[in-house]
């Protein structure tokens, strides 16, 4: 049996569940494809399955809804090798082992080729999280030119990565935080209005937009969400899309009273096929040239991943968090 490293989780339970083991390495059947991982995005997502959220979950498993690296097998050969790839959901770290790992199988629906010169950090911090910006501000929101949008949860990673898509868009954005240090950071990543959530942004977002904004992207969860849709103005739209605070589901809703008269209420949630490769290459390119950036990116080596776990729950960083595995690997 050949054999890989690979980060293996053995049932939910503390970040110590979570070990460096050789684990076997994958072959692909029929439409699927091995991509030897370079780097792999942590998300909150494997947050909740190691808490033991995630529905039908089964251990162990290796953790993971997305990786970046190089396509290493192909079956029907219809992607080369030496192809660098991003790949995401579709069953990762759930039904089947995810990119916690140094070589992932998936199927090929879920790839998405592209090429870049940037370091591996860099490129592994993009394909999840921009695929859920982009189709939160595109599906979610249909956000447009000139309007104004606020994103609760401003310093995670989407929160960073959607507010420069929206900037970029021509929007004016603002973004919330519970530190008052992390101010001046959505300041230096480009946000026009970093608030203070104080548990009463409606009030603060009306001071700067008294007829409430435009759209508003929900990143905290359902604890945040009525104040989010009081700060959003008649016709305004707020998508649900995440959920930092661990909380999803509203108890005993009631929509006449929930929901502020005539404010609209979506949701987004995506994989690969809602990511066009043309997006994510002209991300990458910009990135690469400077003229586009998606927020800070903190990385780990394999070794280190059950620790930044324990930072991600503490919220102890602000933007992505990356694991790395050396080219030599």
């Amino acid at each position: 049996m050949t054999t890989m490293r690979a980060i293996v989780l053995s049932g939910a339970g503390p970040a110590d569940n979570l070990q460096v083991r050789a684990w076997q390495k994958p072959d692909p059947q029929p439409d699927w494809v091995r991509i030897q991982v370079r780097a792999f995005g942590l998300n909150r997502s494997e947050l909740h399955l190691r808490l033991g959220y995630a529905e039908n979950a089964h251990f162990p498993i290796v953790p993971g809804i997305e990786a970046t690296g190089v396509l290493d097998l192909d079956p029907d050969g219809v992607l080369a090798p030496g192809q660098q790839v991003a790949a995401m959901m579709g069953g990762m770290g759930r039904a089947f082992d995810g990119g916690y790992a140094e070589y992932v199988v998936v199927p090929r629906s879920q790839v998405i080729p592209f090429r870049s010169d940037l370091p591996w950090d860099v490129l592994g911090a993009v394909p999840e999280t921009l695929q859920t910006a982009y189709g939160s501000l595109t599906t979610g929101l249909d956000l447009r030119a000139g309007q104004t949008l606020l994103i609760r949860g401003g310093t995670s990673a989407l929160g960073y990565a959607t507010a420069a898509l929206a900037r970029d868009l021509g929007a004016t954005v603002l973004a919330t935080t519970r530190r008052p240090e992390r101010l001046a950071e959505l300041a230096a990543h480009g946000v026009d209005h970093p608030v203070l959530d104080d548990g009463d942004v409606a009030a603060r977002v009306r001071e700067l937009v008294p007829a409430g904004v435009d759209a508003a992207l929900e990143l905290v969860g359902t604890t945040t969400l009525p104040d989010t849709l009081a700060a959003t103005r008649v016709h305004g739209t707020v998508c649900f899309a995440g959920m930092l605070a661990d909380e999803w589901i509203v108890k005993d809703f009631y929509p006449i009273a929930y929901l502020p008269t005539g404010v609209r209420l979506t949701s987004y949630s995506g994989d690969a096929a809602n990511l066009p490769a043309a997006v994510l290459q002209s991300v990458l390119d910009r990135l690469a040239d400077g003229s586009l950036s998606l927020g800070p990116v903190t990385t780990y080596p394999l070794d280190l991943i059950p620790e930044a776990h324990r930072d991600i729950e503490a919220n102890r960083v602000s933007g992505k968090v990356v694991g790395v595995i050396p080219a030599t690997s």
